[in-house]
């Protein structure tokens, strides 16, 4: 039986994952394991060892603490509240928008506080 308190660490392993563009692959490679078993602990299937944890931490660049954030604050673990990153399609849009040159990320930026001031 899955514990809240785990679901809530894979999800944040998950998000970081995201956010830097790794694949369950890459991550795996890094840390020494299986592609299978970060599905595992990010589903909250599996337990992450203290441990392996560090090593998780290390390979994303965040502290072991990263994936605690959020878990007193929310009422159902493993749920952040204001998590905007809980959405696949605003993680894909942050990644995109990083991606582009600073210039063109400055007028996209302009735009969408344009856009938001009109609605």
């Amino acid at each position: 039986m899955k514990h809240s308190v785990d679901v809530h660490v894979g999800k944040r392993i998950r998000h970081r994952r995201w956010m830097i563009g790794m694949t369950q692959q890459q991550l795996a490679d890094k840390v020494g394991i299986k592609f299978q078993q970060i599905q595992k602990y990010e589903t909250g299937m599996n337990r992450v060892s203290a441990s392996r944890l560090w090593d998780i931490a290390q390979a994303v660049d965040v502290p072991v603490s990263f994936f605690f954030e959020g878990l007193m604050d929310s009422e159902m673990p493993g749920v952040v509240e204001g998590d905007i990153f809980a959405d696949k399609e605003a993680l894909q849009l942050v990644r995109a928008y990083y991606g582009m040159p600073e210039a063109q990320r400055r007028q996209i930026f302009e735009l969408a506080r344009v856009l938001s001031d009109a609605a």
